[in-house]
């Protein structure tokens, strides 16, 4: 929802005394076989409202997910959760292992002022995962009724809401309790927003997207909203991404990445590129070299010598040049997407120059997308970026001009009075 914000911030609140609810994603990876967290990107992202809220003396409620049925090797409990929170604020952070049942009421009840607690995993909750979602489709006025709104909403006196990256989720705990306490955005939620803001309605030019990585649909759910709404002036493909345009425009790259694309269910999006190419070609680049193995080394190639047998793998060393020299003169930058297989070290130089170089520029920064944070965070220091997203599904439906049921239900929230 480009546009001026109407969501009331946590500046606007005053949680003396009072029980806030906080709706946080500190949703992590987690090793599939010791069970345990392997990065604390979005704890620490939490801490910033966290510690402005009890710093008021606030009683603090915090909920959270991790894992889905989708993601069901990550669906563990927040004990762990709840330890890193308190090694990063220096403060104790409360776990038990409950959500709403009479444990957890009893405890909030006998929260004092300036404590914290965190409750178990939402996703334990029908009502929370994605397949519910899927399946029923509920209006936040009718969440009211599920289990853990109805306990845990008459107990606080407020809603803040700090989980930008869950905000394409129509789920009670995005959307319910704003119909029944007054609710307001956190530090990290307003951070994204404003942000995505500057790359979007009112960037400096010129305004560069570099799109990548091997989620393809990510991209074109974003391009035509971008390029028809002039929000960037170039856009530099690369990663499937880039490969689906170079069918586009008629290049023949060859049986084994073809495949790729086919396999993945992306062939439909290359008429969709020749379309974007027809009518903005002056404004979308593709690689003009790639490269791939052959017997266990790394090769490079110049489209003259397509198709090729092997499965690209990574952007050339002439893409590398020529975007590195758009990349610099940007003055606004947003990347989502890994250039090339960063995993592996014969395919991960594309990713690794192109990186540094965006790491590098001078113009307002952007980067969102998991992989794309996992691959920065491996080749550069991502403290140099203006911003480091840590949403992914909601950013690009953002930027596509899709309006999230967070956003909605927050603005709602601001025009209601309690």
């Amino acid at each position: 929802m480009p546009g001026k914000l109407r969501i009331r911030s946590i500046d606007e609140a005053d949680f003396r005394g009072k029980k806030v609810l906080l709706r946080v994603d500190i949703n992590s990876p987690v090793d599939k076989k010791s069970r345990h967290i392997v990065n604390d990107n979005r704890i620490r992202k939490s801490i910033h409202t966290i510690r402005d809220i009890t710093d008021q003396g606030a009683k603090l409620v915090i909920i959270s997910h991790q894992g889905d049925t989708t993601d069901y090797g990550s669906l563990i409990g927040l004990g762990e959760h709840a330890q890193k929170l308190s090694e990063i604020l220096g403060k104790k952070v409360e776990f038990i292992e409950d959500v709403a049942g009479p444990a957890a009421v009893e405890r909030i009840e006998g929260l004092r002022d300036g404590e914290i607690l965190l409750l178990d995993n939402l996703r334990y909750f029908t009502e929370e995962v994605s397949t519910f979602e899927d399946c029923v489709k509920q209006k936040p006025e009718e969440m009211g009724g599920v289990y853990f709104v109805r306990r845990l909403a008459p107990l606080m006196d407020c809603y803040v809401n700090d989980a930008f990256s869950a905000a394409h989720r129509n789920a009670p705990s995005m959307v319910a309790f704003q119909e029944l306490l007054p609710s307001y955005g956190g530090r990290l939620l307003i951070e994204e927003l404003h942000a995505l803001e500057a790359i979007y309605s009112s960037p400096a030019r010129p305004c560069v997207f570099m799109l990548g990585g091997s989620r393809a649909g990510d991209a074109f759910g974003m391009i035509h909203r971008v390029l028809s709404k002039e929000a960037a002036d170039t856009i530099l493909t690369s990663g499937l991404v880039g490969q689906i345009f170079m069918l586009a425009d008629g290049i023949k790259i060859g049986e084994p990445s073809e495949a790729v694309i086919r396999e993945r269910g992306y062939i439909k999006y290359v008429d969709e590129a020749a379309g974007y190419l027809s009518s903005y070609r002056d404004r979308i680049r593709y690689p003009i070299d790639v490269a791939y193995e052959r017997r266990g080394v790394r090769e490079e190639t110049s489209m003259e010598s397509f198709p090729l047998e092997h499965t690209i793998f990574d952007v050339g060393k002439h893409t590398v040049d020529t975007y590195k020299g758009i990349l610099s003169e940007a003055k606004t930058l947003f990347v989502n997407g890994p250039p090339g297989v960063y995993e592996e070290a014969i395919s991960a130089a594309g990713t690794e120059k192109l990186w540094k170089a965006v790491e590098e520029a001078e113009g307002f920064t952007v980067a969102g997308g998991g992989d794309t944070v996992t691959s920065l965070t491996k080749f550069c220091d991502i403290t140099k970026l203006n911003y480091v997203s840590t949403a992914g599904g909601a950013l690009i439906r953002y930027l596509s001009g899709v309006k999230l049921p967070l956003i909605e239900a927050m603005e709602k929230a601001c025009e209601r009075k309690y």
